[in-house]
């Protein structure tokens, strides 16, 4: 075992396969391992190059293969899949990593720390929650709709219908109806009571942060969007551009090109989707504002807006956001105005 250099670790629930070859790229080691014989393996061996696809709990194990000195590369499962050969297997995925790994062209993922990844822990079970509540508010006005019992659309319309539950003078539900729908609305209490404490505990954690603080002073950048990119982006200086970034959001156009024409489609919905509709939210915010005030302060958006629908136009200036993001934090920069609007 003196000899590995190499390995590929296909890491799952209880069963682990390791794949591991020395400098010539012989096989050196091919075996299975358990869960907890894992760091005991790895810490008989010298330091050497470990590939693991990122996928669940990746992080958590390179974090604790990097401790025992070992350097760790995550890789996307996307962009070890081509170097799987004829049928998938652990063993077979093992053997993948451990050849894409050495790839020099290999894109690879930066370990997250505990803090990044419990951050976005937090906007997970947030954005769980929110979907939960909708649920429930949907299930609420399908049920009283069956009676002939209907509310407006909004906030207003929900705390109605709620009080025509309450209200045990009012003989259109039966009892057994009322008793179910008395329960949905207890469950829509408790997510809103456990969203608002989500909400206080991001703005907790926005406001220990640095980075996440001088990312808020971007227009249609809050602190959710402004926590959920601290914690997603572990290395902003492993995107060459702002624009690889972009694309790696989802934000830029899909392309079909071939034979030197180029053909460009809608965006690609490529990479983060939580992270990307926080941008598409905050550029729709920042054209809302426009319309208001004003968008004389803003000549590019103007132009856009005139000759683009308002969401074609939320998403270039989602792209624009993501971007001017990227920047600041490799960089390590602050906002700057454009001078029309520091006029």
């Amino acid at each position: 075992m003196q000899s590995i250099s190499t390995i590929g670790l296909d890491i799952a629930k209880s069963v682990f396969q390791v794949h591991g070859v020395d400098a010539a790229g012989q096989v050196v080691v091919r075996r299975q391992l358990r869960r907890r014989h894992v760091l005991a393996f790895f810490q008989k061996l010298p330091p050497c190059l470990v590939g693991i696809e990122a996928c669940a709990s990746s992080h958590h194990w390179s974090r604790e293969l990097q401790e025992l000195g070992h350097t760790v590369r995550l890789m996307p499962p996307a962009y070890v899949k081509p170097y799987v050969k004829r049928q998938k297997n652990d063993a077979t995925d093992a053997e993948a990593i451990c050849e894409a790994v050495t790839r020099p062209n290999m894109r690879f993922v930066p370990t997250k720390t505990v803090e990044q990844q419990s951050c976005l822990m937090l906007h997970r079970a947030r954005h769980l929650f929110i979907r939960q509540q909708t649920a429930v508010i949907n299930s609420i006005r399908a049920y009283l709709a069956e009676f002939g019992i209907v509310a407006p659309v909004g906030r207003r319309g929900v705390e109605q219908l709620l009080e025509v539950v309450a209200d045990t003078a009012d003989h259109r539900l039966p009892e057994v109806a009322r008793a179910c729908l008395a329960a949905l609305g207890s469950q829509l209490r408790a997510l809103k009571a456990q969203i608002l404490e989500f909400d206080r505990r991001i703005i907790a954690w926005h406001r220990s942060s640095t980075t996440s603080k001088r990312l808020d002073a971007i227009p249609g950048v809050g602190p959710a969007l402004a926590t959920a990119l601290v914690a997603s982006i572990a290395d902003p200086k492993a995107f060459r551009s702002g624009r690889d970034f972009s694309a790696w959001v989802g934000l830029v156009p899909k392309q079909k090109s071939s034979g030197g024409k180029d053909k460009l489609g809608g965006i690609s919905k490529q990479g983060d989707r939580y992270l990307r509709s926080l941008f598409t939210a905050g550029a729709l915010a920042v054209i809302r504002y426009a319309k208001i005030h004003g968008t004389d302060h803003r000549p590019w958006l103007t132009r856009l807006l005139a000759r683009r629908p308002t969401k074609v136009a939320a998403i270039a200036l989602a792209n624009k956001l993501a971007r001017m993001a990227w920047a600041m934090m490799a960089r390590n920069e602050r906002y700057n105005e454009p001078a029309a609007l520091a006029a």
